[in-house]
């Protein structure tokens, strides 16, 4: 059963009423409130979920194999797992529990991007700077062989879908990354190799990244002006870049800086990007699911805002750790014609998220539930930058050189 301070329901009817008569007897009072919120899940995401038509996620083996794990679950914090593992089957790293609890697996990406290597095995492919993994020395390159002591492919294989109709790469690749992530609230512990060096142990100790500004900006050598933005996820970040912004009114131009930006509301990123356009311009386009597919787009768009124009060149700066609106900006910026993008591949989470709270326990998660496209109808999660830069390389330096080559004279 699961915790008695959750709402509690119990058989009721026709049948209730028989109770005492001849030939009749109660039947035992249960805690169906795990079946129902189960149902609720399940049957939402199957109704709203964008992305089914991209996946190779049996739904229905979903319910026939978490169900009876639900309903048996011995208390909240079970029943809350099984949620868990219910939205990993979808495999969307944009698709997840609010709030998990210490020891549940992170989602990714956290600060190591990991991909097959020809062999199978696990291959850094970038590690994010100032990270846990890049103070112990994890590198490009590097072979992670085993984590926390277990292989690596067999925690990669612990993590991954078991509702699949046919194995899918992206799949493995999102296991992958869960698996190098480690859990919340816990070091991870990597063996790693290097070339043909002897493997070593890295230990990657839990991180506290220091408290920075969510908007600042700077003038750098040549007047050229730089505003980093790390969350969206503020309205006040609004004032904050128009305050950025009038300092720097008069540079000949000016880098955006969303690397490292987990993402935040459209309706802080919208105004900002108004404060380059004099005039009404869609930025993206949008659709939601209606029956088994999704409805027809429809387009987004931005107004202008703001006492001036910034109507210097511009380049935005993103990462692999650029997620959600902080993928949806610089596409956006790009779209209404004001900003070209310098970067790597940001995180391809490429929809708008919808909120679910499960009725009787309370348990909460987000799901992708509207997925986003440029203003050419081009996917967001396959969106790529106009100057692509190499793992490992200086994207700062690069975004310099780019937008120079923009300024005129």
């Amino acid at each position: 059963m699961l915790d008695s301070t959750l709402t509690r329901r119990s058989l009721c009817g026709a049948g209730l009423a028989l109770i005492g008569t001849a030939g009749w007897s109660a039947e035992p009072t249960r805690d169906v409130t795990a079946d129902q919120d189960f149902d609720e899940l399940w049957r939402t995401l199957g109704e709203r979920y964008c992305f089914f038509q991209d996946k190779d996620t049996d739904w229905n083996k979903v319910r026939a194999l978490y169900r009876p794990l639900a309903v048996a679950a011995p208390d909240e914090a079970a029943f809350t797992d099984v949620v868990r593992r219910v939205l990993a089957e979808l495999y969307d790293a944009h698709t997840h529990l609010a709030d998990p609890p210490d020891g549940a697996p992170r989602w990714p990406l956290y600060d190591v991007l990991a991909e097959r290597a020809a062999g199978g095995e696990l291959r850094v492919a970038a590690v994010d700077e100032g990270s846990a993994a890049a103070d112990a020395g994890l590198a490009i390159g590097d072979l992670v062989l085993a984590i926390d002591g277990q292989p690596a492919d067999a925690v990669v294989r612990s993590l991954s879908p078991r509702c699949l109709r046919a194995p899918d790469p992206a799949a493995d690749a999102y296991a992958v990354n869960v698996a190098v992530a480690g859990r919340r609230g816990r070091p991870r512990r990597f063996t790693v190799r290097t070339g043909t060096a002897a493997p070593r142990e890295l230990l990657l100790p839990l991180k506290q990244r220091p408290q920075r500004p969510d908007v600042e900006g700077r003038r750098l050598e040549g007047g050229i002006g730089h505003i980093a933005i790390r969350s969206f996820g503020d309205t006040a970040s609004v004032d904050a870049f128009d305050r950025a912004l009038a300092e720097l009114r008069d540079a000949p131009g000016l880098i955006v800086d969303v690397r490292g930006n987990g993402g935040g509301d459209t309706a802080v990123a919208r105004p900002i990007m108004g404060r380059f356009i004099a005039d009404r311009r869609a930025y993206a386009q949008m659709r939601r699911r209606a029956g088994a597919g999704l409805s027809q787009p429809w387009h987004e768009y931005v107004d202008p805002r703001g006492p001036f124009t910034f109507t210097a060149p511009v380049v935005v700066l993103a990462n692999h750790w650029s997620g959600s609106m902080a993928e949806g900006f610089p596409m956006g910026m790009r779209g209404i014609g004001r900003a070209a993008i310098v970067g790597t591949r940001m995180m391809g989470l490429g929809a708008a998220v919808y909120q679910i709270r499960l009725d009787r326990t309370g348990v909460q998660a987000q799901y992708s539930g509207e997925p986003v496209y440029d203003v050419r109808g081009r996917p967001r999660w396959l969106l790529r930058p106009d100057v692509e830069v190499a793992d490992g390389a200086d994207i700062f330096a690069a975004g310099i050189a780019a937008l120079r080559k923009r300024i005129p004279g």
